[in-house]
């Protein structure tokens, strides 16, 4: 059985032990402390790290009594001085005493309970039971949930025993029977937890709703707690000024700027579209003017690989010609035709691509291909002129 100093004193970070056991499972080190300030996972909350004899604790989890420490090596010896990451726990702390609070001011306000609790690295959320949460909504708890930090409650933690818990309206009745733990939000609530936590909620700083995604039926709520959140306002706050500067405004009118930009691209984006079209048009006319053969070859030096398939398209509508078009911006080329053509495009792909280093697939009508360099794209499309040339030719037979 280990002795749990988290329970005594959520704020203890060093101390001196013993350690009662040593033990390798499944190539993890493991050492049992004769008392422990390192919390393990548990109740939606990560474990503590820190080091213990200098050396870095990895994980910490618990079975029945005993607390388990992995560590990078074993250490020597029976005595142990311990150090845990104390912004790894106040940050554990912060947002599992924000929990309570916000859970506790959502089932006041919406009369919704919390059906899950997540603390993440990146995220920390809850799953409420609500199929929505509205602006509105989000705003009013936001609003009270912080009113409650301001008021700097008393935050309590203590053990009671089955009649003691009779004369205490929990938010839910705890799973366990025994060395039941309530932490106690003054004139908020009650909860069954064995958490660490914050001793007022002045100590929470704030906490920032970022926003909603339904999940099974619930509403699942983004949110962060006092360092971690004037850490994210920090970096927007950063990254609003960067976009101010480049739009040349107030960070208060980036809104309306943005919109005007957006306004403006989308005239941009036309005229392109407009003047696409007629380079593509131009671009047809020159190619099909010394265009030699059945089979129409071209490399393009620029033009992006996504252009190829409907300028392609542009080109074999109406004419019964056969297409073999590329692109050296990504050595990417493609094969079509109209449809009236006996080849089959994807068929020739699969036959040859891989003598030549080039990977790709579609249909009978049209395929495309990529290639790892463009000596590779130009190997291949030397090779598939002649074979294609034959292979389009009226009288010709057709293996594929």
């Amino acid at each position: 059985m280990t002795k749990k100093l988290y329970y005594e004193s959520a704020y203890i970070t060093e101390w001196e032990s013993r350690i009662t056991q040593k033990l390798e499972r499944d190539g993890r080190k493991l050492v049992v402390l004769e008392e422990t300030a390192f919390y393990p996972a548990g109740g939606g909350q990560p474990c503590d790290t820190g080091v213990l004899n200098g050396i870095p604790v990895l994980d910490v989890f618990s079975e029945g009594d005993t607390v388990f420490h992995e560590v990078e090596r074993m250490p020597e010896g029976t005595d142990a001085v311990c150090k845990l990451d104390w912004s790894r726990r106040w940050d554990h702390m912060q947002h599992h005493s924000g929990q309570h609070l916000l859970s506790a001011v959502i089932l006041r306000l919406l009369g919704a309970q919390t059906a899950s609790f997540h603390l993440g690295q990146e995220d920390c959320m809850i799953d409420v039971e609500l199929p929505e949460l509205n602006r509105a909504q989000m705003d009013a708890v936001e609003q009270e949930v912080n009113a409650e930090i301001y008021r700097n409650r008393v935050i309590s933690s203590y053990f009671v025993t089955e009649e003691q818990l009779r004369n205490i309206t929990l938010v839910k009745q705890p799973k366990v029977t025994e060395n039941i733990r309530i932490v106690e939000i003054e004139g908020i609530e009650y909860n069954a937890c064995g958490g660490t936590h914050v001793s007022r909620t002045g100590e929470l700083g704030l906490i920032k709703l970022l926003k909603t995604d339904k999940q099974k039926g619930n509403t699942r709520i983004y949110f962060k707690c006092g360092v971690r959140a004037l850490q994210d306002y920090t970096e927007s706050l950063r990254i609003l000024e960067v976009v101010a500067g480049k739009f040349n405004t107030g960070r208060h009118d980036i809104a309306d700027r943005f919109e005007k930009w957006e306004q403006e691209q989308a005239r941009l984006r036309t005229r392109v579209d407009e003047l696409q079209q007629r380079l593509d048009e131009y671009e047809m006319k020159e190619l099909l003017a010394v265009a030699e053969g059945p089979v129409l070859v071209h490399i393009f030096v620029d033009k992006p690989a996504k252009e190829l398939q409907p300028f392609a398209a542009k080109l074999t509508s109406g004419r019964d010609i056969l297409v073999l078009l590329a692109t050296e911006a990504d050595n990417k080329l493609m094969l079509a035709h109209n449809g009236t053509l006996e080849v089959a495009c994807a068929a020739f792909f699969k036959q040859h691509l891989g003598s030549f280093g080039g990977k790709g697939g579609g249909n009978n009508q049209s395929a495309q291909a990529g290639f790892a360099s463009a000596e590779d794209m130009l190997r291949f499309i030397d090779f598939a002129r002649k074979e294609l040339n034959h292979a389009a030719a009226p009288d010709a037979p057709h293996t594929f």
